[in-house]
């Protein structure tokens, strides 16, 4: 199909052998922050042949504009027909997923995709995370906070957001990628109803552009969401987001979810140093300023020392 070729025959410019970017050191000083320019471990790939160029670095430079309202120059997937685009010819019928927030714990992309395969640590190039999702799980779960009390009396804080990620020039961020069954697409479109599908070229940690395209689910725009999912009706938006009060979904005055970015942060800890330093230093807030360890030190302070409920501490356990 000419969908499938153009992925094949236009992939972005960095989609090629990577050459080294240049760090910069993360603004706060912790004892978890790294000293001096970090690399990645080497892939333990062996469908690919020994690098021998220089492993990526850790953290790419500083974020700059990102094209929030669109997939830039990604191909953006539609439809169920449009994701055969990314299915891997010789891989049995799967598809490639990207996980970058719940999902970079396996137990967590288990529970939603128990036959998944291939669970790995990856790195993508040209896209930063971001904190500006409005989430209506975790006000069915009872995690979302819309108010906080402080000293007697009660602030307007938002903290029911989860993760999405964003076209970003000269961000890199680490990543895993797995692969789900063809048939399992349909209820992936379903289950992430409000993100722009986005086809992308991972790379393994030694640098190497895998060879298939695999999916991320990157942001949407308020508007399309409405217009396109949600075919320009009331209803469906009122029956996904309208009856917990969300008017918008795509915003950047909400904070994470807490028990959230706990699960986020030791899921990303658990994949090793190299993940967890990027986690913290290359996710932001909604102001795309604010970096998590930043975020951490000071308004978070505490978030990784609170514990979920107790009907929750699996799923958000890291």
């Amino acid at each position: 199909m000419p969908w499938r070729r153009r992925i094949r025959l236009h992939a972005p410019p960095w989609a090629t052998r990577s050459r080294p970017i240049k760090i910069q050191r993360p603004r706060i000083a912790s004892a978890t922050s790294p000293r001096g320019p970090s690399r990645l471990p080497a892939s333990t790939s062996g469908d690919r042949p020994e690098p021998t160029h220089r492993r990526l670095p850790l953290m790419a430079s500083s974020p700059s504009a990102a094209a929030t309202g669109s997939g830039g120059s990604f191909p953006e997937m539609n439809s169920v027909d449009d994701f055969a685009a990314v299915t891997a010819p010789r891989g049995g019928g799967r598809v490639s997923v990207v996980g970058f927030g719940s999902l970079l714990s396996e137990r967590s992309a288990r529970s939603t995709f128990p036959e998944l395969e291939g669970f790995r640590v990856a790195a993508l190039r040209g896209f930063r995370r971001v904190f500006a999702h409005s989430a209506p799980i975790f006000f069915e779960r009872g995690i979302a906070i819309e108010a906080t009390k402080v000293r007697d009396s009660v602030a307007t804080v938002r903290e029911f957001s989860s993760l999405s990620v964003e076209p970003c020039e000269g961000e890199l961020i680490v990543v895993t990628v797995f692969e789900i069954k063809e048939d399992e697409v349909p209820a992936f479109i379903e289950r992430e109803h409000e993100f722009r599908f986005l086809a992308v070229v991972p790379e393994g940690l030694d640098g190497v552009p895998y060879a298939n395209p695999a999916v991320v689910c990157a942001r949407y725009s308020n508007e399309e969401y409405f217009q396109v999912r949600c075919k320009g009706s009331k209803e469906i938006y009122y029956q996904r987001y309208g009856r917990y009060n969300i008017d918008r979904i795509w915003r950047d005055d909400i904070l994470p979810c807490r028990a959230y970015l706990r699960h986020c942060v030791l899921a990303a800890k658990n994949l090793g140093e190299p993940a967890y330093s990027n986690f913290l230093d290359h996710t932001y807030l909604g102001d795309r300023t604010t970096t998590i360890r930043e975020y951490l030190a000071t308004t978070g302070a505490g978030i990784m020392e609170e514990e979920p409920p107790e009907s929750l501490k699996s799923r958000y356990g890291g």
